[in-house]
């Protein structure tokens, strides 16, 4: 269990390290692993885990079969070892069958897979659906390969096992919900993997201390697309009925870019809330991608006929940075101070959630400010724009508008605003909606 008062950045990071090493997969022990792990570190509630047998029908798919690895290497003719799955989980190609044969240097090379253009970067390879056997090496490793048989050894299986996948609802007043969606899926890939389970841990802890959440807030951690898939085949009904908004969070970690990937059609309240938000306090920093930029969970929450009013955030955009899916994205480059970033852009999105309600005028005609002991203090020097704006807030109220909109009316911020509508409130001269 962890002995921070708080999940910080520098509180986030030191659990990566534990996370890192894991051997992660779209099934098998090591997503049961990671979820066990951040499930400790989650205070007042647990995760209610979730196994979905190979073979079951999702939607268009099929929950593959159980993978899981022991050992792989590559040795040659004279019994040294040349690559080791010890020393990288990236070196064996994700999903990869097994294999026990001496072939010379041109065969292998057929099995390789390298990145010319980033020759120091071990590549992170995947072929889930089709069987095949392959390692992952540096390309300036390859290009050291000599003319000589080699030894290739890769002992994993594929069987009939299951997917995995985890929740947790933290009730609010109101039964609707923000869904927030993070992956547990890749192996050694700091920023693109740990990034957004992390702040996840983070968001659960923080908002479990606070009774007074309006929204109840449901977590998902599961593995990207067939994961998602899986979740959504079972749980839409539930889903289209109660969610109110969500995020995806994925590459969270880095210290660049405050970044989204809008939904289909960029008009959801998730989009109007993130980049409300991205404008308000990331302006120097926001990038805005359209759907057409797709590549995480987006792509199963907001596809048709499922269509939840779901958007991604991030820092760096995935395939953006040049360490994306390599060895390069470890944990120098997901930093304590860019978890604390994401973090703390997730903790904006979700009090802007929290805020962002409708109201409506309880008076006809404008009120006479002065009767509620508001009009002599907002007229003293420097105040007329407060009661002008307080004004127009009111003549606002008419319930269409949320505090979003009124700030974008305005033309002032959404915490201006929101002082206004407690002032409004507290006098009764509007009510939630």
């Amino acid at each position: 269990m962890s002995n921070f008062k708080e999940l910080d950045g520098k509180a986030l990071h030191q659990i990566a390290k534990e996370l890192f090493p894991i051997c992660r997969s779209i099934t098998g022990n090591g997503v049961r692993k990671t979820l066990d792990i951040i499930d400790d570190y989650i205070e007042g509630y647990s995760l209610v885990k979730h196994e979905v047998r190979s073979g079951t029908q999702v939607f268009d798919w099929t929950v593959p079969k159980e993978w899981s690895i022991e050992e792989a290497w590559i040795k040659d003719s004279k019994g040294n070892t040349v690559v080791d799955f010890k020393d990288s989980n990236l070196h064996v190609l994700g999903y990869s069958t097994q294999v026990d044969k001496i072939i010379p240097l041109n065969e292998l090379q057929e099995h390789l897979h390298s990145l010319p253009e980033q020759p120091e970067a071990i590549p992170y390879v995947t072929s889930y659906y089709e069987p095949r056997w392959g390692f992952c090496i540096t390309d300036k490793q390859r290009k050291s390969l000599t003319e000589d048989d080699y030894h290739v050894f890769i002992n994993s299986h594929h069987f009939d096992g299951s997917l995995t996948y985890a929740e947790l609802l933290i009730p609010g007043k109101s039964e609707k919900e923000i869904l927030i969606s993070s992956y547990v899926c890749h192996p050694s890939l700091a920023n693109n993997e740990l990034s957004g389970p992390l702040v996840s841990l983070a968001l659960i802890n923080w908002l479990a201390k606070n009774e007074n959440n309006f929204y109840s807030y449901r977590f998902v951690f599961t593995t990207e697309t067939i994961g998602t898939i899986t979740y959504l085949s079972r749980n839409l009904e539930h889903l289209k009925s109660n969610i109110a908004a969500g995020l995806v969070l994925t590459c969270i970690g880095d210290d660049g870019d405050y970044s989204t990937v809008q939904s289909r059609y960029g008009d959801n309240l998730s989009d109007k809330v993130v980049q409300k938000v991205l404008s308000e306090n990331y302006k120097n920093d926001a990038k805005i991608y359209s759907f057409l930029k797709r590549g995480s969970d987006e792509r199963q929450y907001c596809a048709p006929n499922i269509d939840l009013p779901i958007t991604s955030i991030m820092r760096t955009k995935y395939g953006v940075y040049p360490e994306y899916h390599t060895s390069l994205d470890d944990l120098t480059f997901m930093t304590p101070s860019g978890l604390k970033g994401g973090l703390d852009f997730a903790k904006k999105c979700v009090q802007l959630f929290e805020k962002n309600h409708k109201y409506i005028t309880t008076k006809l005609c404008e009120p006479k400010l002065s009767k509620y002991n508001l009009y002599p203090t907002l007229s003293k020097k420097g105040s007329s724009n407060v009661a002008r704006n307080l004004l127009n807030v009111l003549a606002y109220c008419d319930g269409k508008n949320d505090v979003i909109d009124l700030a974008n009316i305005l033309g002032i911020s959404t915490d201006e605003i929101i002082n206004l509508i407690k002032i409004a409130l507290e006098n009764k001269l509007i009510e939630a909606l």
